[in-house]
């Protein structure tokens, strides 16, 4: 059987510390991002708008995430304390937040940008799947 004893910082500047994790995400979103624009947005109007929906897309999955993780796995926790749902560095994000986060932002930038926003769900599940790979990896 396989045991997990990584070391959670990847490296460290200072005292500012580089986990796994968030490298985890940063990889996932980068490479989701590239393989979109390179390879499988063929509508040049996505294509155009799409660094923009990216932004929207990363709001999407750390906010979802977060509140996800504290919906569905700690709420009573937070209930109690209230200014810890802030600590993100102290971990606590669920993938299934992070997903409906994605549908929500999407379905926001769709009618912010006068898309539809089931061409943009494509995409996102695109990114969102190398994204999740690379979060469960790390």
């Amino acid at each position: 059987m396989f045991i997990n004893n990584f070391d959670p910082v990847a490296f460290q500047i200072m005292s500012f510390e580089i986990r796994w994790y968030s490298l985890a995400y940063i990889l996932g979103i980068v490479i989701g991002w590239i393989l979109c624009k390179k390879i499988f947005i063929k509508n040049s109007d996505i294509n155009e708008k799409f660094d923009d929906y990216i932004a929207y897309l990363i709001i999407g999955i750390i906010l979802g995430g977060r509140i996800g993780y504290i919906i569905f796995y700690n709420f009573s926790y937070y209930l109690d304390n209230i200014f810890d749902i802030f600590k993100i560095w102290q971990g606590g994000m669920s993938f299934h937040g992070g997903l409906l986060g994605v549908i929500a932002s999407s379905y926001i930038f769709a009618k912010k940008n006068d898309q539809n926003s089931f061409f943009l769900f494509g995409p996102s599940v695109i990114s969102s799947t190398s994204w999740n790979l690379f979060w469960k990896v790390g």
